[in-house]
Formats: C-alpha cells, structure tokens, sequence
C-alpha cells in the first residue's frame, strides 16, 4: 500500500518540485532585470547626477535619490504580484494539501523578500552614481 500510495505522489512532486525551480529562477532573473533596469537609467542619467554633485548635492542624497526610485518600481512590482498571486491561488488550489489558497504569511514572506531584493538591486547603482565625479561626467559626450 505504501508503495502505491508513493507511486501516485510522483506526479504531484515532480510538479511542485518543477514550480519550485522555476519560482526560483523567476525570482533571480527578476532581481536580475531590476539591477539591469536601474543601472541603465542610473547610466543615462550620469550626467543629471553629475550637476546636482556640482551643485551641491551629497552623496548619501544622490544614493537616496536612486534608491526611491527603485524602490517605487519594486512598491508597483510587488503590489501587482500579490495582485496576481491572489487571483491565480484559485487555479493552483487543487495542488494544496493541508494549506489554504491564501497563506497570508507566505504572501507577506514573498513580497517582504521582493522588497529586499529590490532595495539591493537599487543600492548597488545607487552606490555607483554617488561616486560620480562631477568634472568627468560633464565632460562625457
């Protein structure tokens, strides 16, 4: 009976073990695009940041500067997930045993993570336009 009953679960983890691969990866290459996202307008921005250092705008204001606004496009990001978390626990339901459609703690786990990883993801191109030499980036282009 025990061998059966294992028999019958193979399908059912070999599922979960695929959706939890694939989570994962989507979780990675979401931080991934987000690093590259902000580093490219951080980039295009070099010189804008160049002129408020001339100006007088310090370092830590510049990091905190790129870093609201990476942390907006997580805010959205992450609102419109749970959004479609929510929605798309009703599809999922019949893969669940012994959790709720709902888990609210997992919900708030994931999108705490998000965030995370998203301020991360911001600080890191935040950290390099607040080295911007206001000299050389004036002079670029």
């Amino acid at each position: 009976m025990a061998g059966l009953a294992a028999r019958s679960m193979v399908a059912l983890s070999f599922t979960l073990l695929t959706l939890g691969v694939v989570s994962a990866l989507a979780l990675f290459l979401g931080a991934l695009g987000l690093y590259g996202v902000l580093s490219v307008v951080v980039a295009e921005r070099t010189r804008e940041i160049g002129v408020r250092m001339a100006l007088g705008a310090t370092a830590a204001g510049v990091r905190r500067m790129v870093v609201a606004q990476g942390a907006r496009v997580v805010a959205l990001g992450v609102a419109i997930g749970l959004l479609t978390a929510f929605v798309a626990t009703r599809a999922l339901s019949g893969l669940l045993f012994g959790v709720a459609a709902f888990d609210g703690p997992t919900f708030a786990a994931m999108a705490s993570l998000m965030l995370v990883i998203g301020g991360l993801a911001a600080y890191v191109p935040a950290r390099r336009a607040s080295r911007v030499d206001p000299c050389e980036s004036l002079r670029s282009d």
